[in-house]
């Protein structure tokens, strides 16, 4: 019920593309996604209440959501170190209509790599995937020509990505 809460403080303060209804609609699930997750880590205040929480799924950071009134205050940060350092954190899903969690996931070194015009239900918010690590560059050979990977490489350097892998 307290993670609640803090879910229900965050999403108001930081999904202002919801509706109210929507975010009611949303509550309905969280108590069974919450039980869902297999590493649920969350910070409470001296009185043991969640000031909050996230939820990690293998490397991926599942969930991470702080009460209005704590946000600012470096505990995303904190949580967020502690998952990349005990549980190899390396991707995240965000809301493109939340730029404060784009921007915080990039101050963390998180890097866009997909977009996607739905989230994953299917409703019209774009998710941006974010990453630590870099992924394979696919091209198409009919999209850059015959190039050479040497040239590629150049470009790619320029961009300040790593070149993992090239389809040609």
């Amino acid at each position: 019920e307290q993670l609640l809460e803090v879910w229900e403080s965050s999403v108001k303060a930081t999904h202002l593309f919801l509706s109210e209804n929507e975010i009611e609609d949303i509550k309905k699930y969280v108590p069974q996604a919450l039980k869902e997750i297999p590493h649920l880590i969350i910070v409470e205040n001296e009185n043991q209440v969640p000031m909050g929480f996230m939820g990690i799924v293998e490397q991926h950071l599942e969930m991470l959501f702080i009460s209005n009134e704590e946000r600012g205050k470096g505990l995303g940060k904190i949580l967020l170190k502690y998952g990349i350092e005990k549980y190899s954190i390396n991707d995240v899903a965000v809301n493109e209509q939340n730029p404060l969690a784009k921007g915080f996931y990039e101050h963390m070194d998180f890097k866009v790599y997909k977009r996607t015009a739905n989230d994953e239900q299917g409703n019209p918010y774009p998710l941006l995937y974010m990453s630590r690590q870099w992924f394979p560059v696919c091209l198409e050979v009919e999209q850059i020509g015959i190039w050479s990977v040497k040239r590629l490489k150049k470009i790619y350097e320029k961009r300040k990505e790593k070149i993992v892998t090239f389809l040609l």
